[in-house]
């Protein structure tokens, strides 16, 4: 499927894809809109529920990916979601989000910045991330490309390993830890496709990875930490020509299959729980015994 919306992404022409895209946006406020003018929508307790369904527990620790307007409407915004995880995995559950200062290709991001400010840079991955980063309490990683903030009795260990790593996602980063600690990953309203980030772990952790998902240039650039100091990192960002040949959602009937992947409900968004230990366990396992990766779905066919 990932696939044909690919090719035909590519055939359309950027205005009319700018167009149905806004008209898209445009019927989902109005389908909000509506939620609320008419009282409807997610309230904490039900989201609570909802959490809890899914199979989030208290003392977990989840690595959360969301679209907040395909929630629908919730009472009290972004505040109430972040409320509801914080909640349901009580004071020994750890809470991670992504808070990638980019939402493009990390290449056209990396060749405009000369420094990563962990303190004030924004989040660009959605309303959610960025309230979450604002938290009192929240810790954020030190990488410039992949940053992600935690708040937790783990937060320190889930982000303290990424600053200097010359790629994102090696076994220092949240997101090798988030697996290490048999951890859980939620997509609330999206999918592989468009939040893949934990499938780049086998990249980083089979050597002589038989793709080349980094472009070859090693960038310079500095991070500003909380307490101003500014450290030089030297950086590896994804190659656009081969992450232009992503699969992702491809690898889910796999996922499904293996016990990795459960499907739920939030709201009205598709959510998608993966279990990061044994996600990470089944992509070396396929990886080494049938070519599988998200380039090449089927394996080696």
């Amino acid at each position: 499927m990932s696939t044909l919306k690919n090719f035909i992404r590519s055939i359309i022409p950027d205005k009319l894809l700018h167009a149905y895209r806004e008209n898209k946006k445009n019927k989902q406020r109005k389908s909000i809109q509506e939620q609320a003018d008419k009282g409807e929508g997610l309230i904490l307790d039900q989201l609570i529920k909802e959490l809890r369904t899914c199979g989030i527990k208290e003392g977990d620790s989840v690595l959360v990916h969301t679209s907040f307007s395909k929630i629908g409407f919730v009472e009290g915004g972004p505040k109430t979601v972040v409320d509801g995880l914080l909640s349901v995995i009580g004071v020994s559950g750890n809470l991670l989000m992504p808070s990638s200062p980019n939402a493009g290709y990390q290449l056209n991001y990396i060749q405009k910045i000369r420094e990563f400010d962990v303190r004030n840079e924004p989040s660009k991955m959605g309303a959610i991330t960025e309230y979450f980063r604002k938290i009192p309490g929240v810790k954020r990683s030190e990488s410039p490309t992949e940053p992600v903030c935690c708040f937790g009795p783990k937060a320190d260990w889930f982000t303290s390993g990424h600053l200097g790593e010359l790629t994102p996602y090696t076994e220092n980063s949240p997101f090798a830890r988030l697996a290490e600690a048999n951890g859980k990953i939620l997509y609330i309203g999206v999918t592989l496709d468009n939040a893949g980030t934990s499938l780049h772990i086998l990249e980083d952790t089979v050597s002589d990875f038989k793709y080349p998902v980094y472009y070859p240039e090693v960038f310079h650039v500095l991070v500003k930490q909380l307490d101003e100091t500014l450290v030089p990192v030297q950086v590896k960002v994804h190659n656009p020509e081969q992450s232009s040949k992503r699969k992702c959602d491809e690898l889910l009937p796999l996922f499904e299959s293996k016990g990795v992947m459960k499907r739920s409900t939030i709201g009205k968004a598709k959510t998608l729980i993966f279990d990061a230990s044994k996600m990470l366990e089944v992509m070396i396992d396929e990886y080494h015994s049938n070519g599988v990766t998200m380039y090449t779905p089927q394996g080696d066919i």
